[in-house]
């Protein structure tokens, strides 16, 4: 598929329907529908795919399940992924991760070319569009070297590891007019998208309060105590580092607990950019005017670089909190709707969701009032559920032959990492973060500023 013309871009009518069946490849996204295109052979994206471990592979496996898409190539790091074989895994990752190592073996109909470099795969004309799944410290790097090559990107959350990275990437798209898509996948929720317009138009009042937590108690182990030794055969550990310093080998950075460790993850922007994205984007906010942050490892001594308790508070200037903690040294429910995600409390009713459902329960008078109350409780739970991250590859794969905003642009996802990131810098510096959005940056702490981004290790920088 060529971009090089308007009139080509116009041409491409976007054309969708959902099935309840796989049919690319005879394969299905487990528990839930395959979204698919009724384009035709001449519409087909052909993809490569950076990174093809735990989360690359699902959603290999999600853009598998659309008709108009072609597999060219995979890139990673190690070699097993590259082969799909699960059965030359190490067995220490098998062990270890379990789960978290993808189960592969799956069926193309043609071949499909692979990589250990990935500027290999921006090098190929024949390819569209890139699917970037690494670890967070490659993302801005990969994205604009694709953007600059010509392809429309797929990146993974979070967005970034700095929140420089970030607008450099929004200057890239704007530059090079490619189409981004950030997979932050609440945004392919249908019923996030009703709540959407419902909370901003006021159905619970004014919203002065929103929270969320990540709770998953670690202790006592957490990601465990590792030596430093060689890394598996097959698997390149310089090009996994990348732009960070050069450092040995631990079983418990990669795979995936690179995510418990701040030079390449963390925990906020695992799981806190999921839910701060949905509270921004229901409370129509672009940023916060001031972040604190409170925590530390208080109970788990493991190599973890990041806190296993914090709690962080988003003032908002038109006059809101968003409240975030994470919880890994302790379990439970937190919210009194057992399943909510997030919680919404506005001056006429408390909103209790998830991707999957919500419950609105109208406020009770407080002290001195004596108002009529005129909503009824309100619940919404479909009876099949929703593939939101298929949704999101689906809008995906239409705006490049569309030229369309995706649902979560650069600019969407670069300010909801923001929210992340200001934590991080907050805990760090133990101060209270003021947040110019306009110019990102910080107003109070000249010297907080140094931790907007940091110096790469050669070769690479951002272009």
């Amino acid at each position: 598929m060529k971009h090089d013309t308007k009139n080509n871009r116009r041409a491409f009518i976007r054309r969708s329907a959902v099935t309840t069946t796989g049919v690319s490849l005879g394969l299905h996204v487990l528990g839930a529908p395959a979204i698919v295109s009724a384009q035709g052979a001449n519409d087909r994206i052909r993809m490569g795919f950076i990174g093809v471990g735990n989360r690359g592979s699902q959603l290999l496996e999600n853009f598998m399940s659309n008709r108009d898409v072609d597999i060219a190539a995979f890139c990673d790091v190690y070699e097993p992924y590259l082969t799909r074989d699960r059965t030359r895994v190490h067995k220490r990752f098998l062990d270890e991760l379990g789960e978290r190592i993808p189960q592969m073996g799956e069926t193309f109909p043609s071949k499909v070319d692979t990589y250990k470099d990935f500027r290999k795969v921006l090098d190929r004309k024949d390819i569209d569009a890139v699917c970037i799944a690494t670890p967070d410290h490659w993302h801005a790097i990969q994205a604009i070297m694709a953007m600059e090559a010509g392809k429309d990107v797929y990146v993974e959350k979070p967005l970034t590891i700095t929140i420089h990275e970030g607008r450099r990437m929004v200057e890239a798209a704007k530059r090079t007019g490619r189409i981004v898509q950030v997979g932050l996948n609440r945004r392919g929720s249908t019923l996030y998208q009703e709540l959407a317009t419902r909370v901003r138009a006021g159905d619970i009042g004014k919203v002065t309060v929103a929270r969320a937590y990540h709770i998953s108690n670690m202790y006592p182990d957490g990601i465990g105590n590792a030596r430093q030794e060689e890394p598996p055969d097959g698997f390149d550990w310089d090009m996994w580092l990348g732009p960070r310093e050069r450092r040995p080998f631990q079983y418990n950075i990669h795979p995936y607990r690179f995510r418990w460790w701040s030079q390449y993850s963390s925990q906020m922007g695992n799981w806190g950019v999921h839910y701060l994205d949905v509270i921004r984007w229901l409370i129509g906010e672009q940023a916060p005017s001031a972040v604190t942050a409170h925590g530390g490892s208080y109970v788990l001594k493991d190599d973890r670089t990041i806190p296993d308790t914090m709690e962080v508070t988003f003032e908002f200037a038109s006059g809101a909190v968003a409240l975030f903690g994470i919880y890994e040294a302790s379990g439970g429910e937190v919210f009194p709707v057992r399943g909510t995600e997030v919680e919404f409390r506005g001056t006429l009713a408390n909103l209790f969701t998830n991707e999957r459902s919500y419950q609105i329960e109208p406020c009770g008078n407080g002290q001195f009032q004596t108002r009529t109350i005129t909503m009824e409780p309100e619940e919404k739970r479909p009876e099949q559920a929703e593939n939101t991250t298929g949704n999101m590859v689906r809008n995906f794969l239409d705006c490049v032959k569309s030229r369309e905003r995706c649902w979560c642009d650069l600019e969407e996802g670069h300010r909801s990492t923001t929210f992340a990131h200001l934590a991080n810098i907050a805990l760090e510096t133990g101060t209270r973060i003021e947040w110019d959005a306009r110019n990102e940056r910080i107003t109070n702490n000249a010297k907080a500023n140094d931790l907007l981004h940091y110096r790469y290790r050669k070769p690479w920088t951002l272009g």
